[in-house]
């Protein structure tokens, strides 16, 4: 849901949505955080994301679809991914038929992994 004003909070962002995506998007936001528990939460590009190292995850309802930005490529997930939508760095998804638990934890997990690499490779 892209607005002029960018949301105060994650929780006023979800609020916001219509039932169907905000039940998608609550979920998907309970899993990203089991799958990363350090990270903090934020808002960035006026939608939800996950920050560890840098950003892991966003996600964010549309019109007619939800999506979630893995912050990186979605190609090494090019198999699991088949049936979804995708671009570059975006995987869209009906809100009533959200993204399987699995597949978001391996993407969550790669994400942090990613990130943990890069700031090793700076120090």
């Amino acid at each position: 849901m892209w607005t002029k004003k960018a949301p105060g909070d994650i929780d006023a962002y979800l609020a916001a949505l219509g039932p169907d995506k905000r039940a998608a998007l609550q979920k998907l936001r309970r899993t990203i955080r089991a799958a990363a528990p350090e990270a903090e939460e934020c808002i960035s590009y006026r939608m939800p994301a996950f920050r560890l190292n840098g950003l892991l995850v966003a996600y964010a309802g549309f019109t007619n679809h939800c999506s979630l930005f893995p912050c990186g490529s979605t190609k090494p997930f090019a198999k699991d991914l088949a049936r979804y939508q995708t671009s570059k760095g975006t995987i869209r998804f009906d809100p009533k038929k959200p993204l399987p638990v699995t597949l978001v934890r391996k993407i969550v997990k790669a994400r942090v992994a990613e990130n943990a690499a890069r700031k090793k490779r700076r120090t």
